[in-house]
């Protein structure tokens, strides 16, 4: 289910990667009203998903040019910690990460989700104007950013913790046959 999401997901655009710009962006890309009801309860679901991953402390997505790219995230290398053959030092150092990701990434996430509630708010208060939809928008955007950070800068980090052998299987096992520039 997660993979169909964020394959939905992807569909409708990472420009968007808050919940209210996806569903918008998912309203356009299906020709809005006029039948398209599947495309907006898809983007409806990727939207609730998201709200759930998010609020979680997880990324979404957000980290996909530092994991696409060599640069893997603790919880799955924790996930692939067999496959990887990590020393007990490696577990515990990836586990502390992991922890850290979600203690800084929790309340940035809460306020994002918050900043995207208020800005759903607006409209449907019907109290949306130029100033206050631009100062919302902006408000979700300081927050996605943060959010964001959190979780890349994590991805640094934790590629450190790798051999070379190690991150090559994580990126086989996580992307397929692609290999990630050196």
């Amino acid at each position: 289910m997660r993979r169909v999401m964020l394959g939905v997901f992807a569909a409708v655009g990472l420009a968007g990667l808050t919940a209210g710009t996806t569903v918008t962006q998912a309203q356009h890309a299906h020709g809005g009203a006029g039948g398209h009801a599947e495309g907006h309860v898809a983007a409806q679901a990727c939207a609730s998903e998201f709200e759930k991953v998010v609020g979680e402390g997880r990324g979404f997505g957000l980290a996909f040019a530092a994991d696409q790219n060599g640069y893997p995230g603790p919880m799955h290398v924790l996930e692939l910690r067999d496959r990887l053959k990590l020393t007990a030092d490696q577990e515990a150092k990836a586990r502390e990460l992991m922890h850290a990701m979600f203690t800084e990434s929790r309340p940035k996430g809460a306020r994002l989700l918050e900043a995207e509630a208020k800005l759903r708010r607006l409209f449907a208060e019907r109290v949306a104007d130029a100033a206050a939809v631009r100062a919302a928008v902006a408000e979700v955007e300081r927050a996605l950013t943060e959010v964001r950070l959190v979780h890349l800068l994590t991805h640094l980090t934790t590629r450190d913790l790798l051999t070379e052998d190690q991150r090559r299987i994580y990126h086989e096992a996580r992307w397929g046959a692609l290999a990630p520039p050196r």
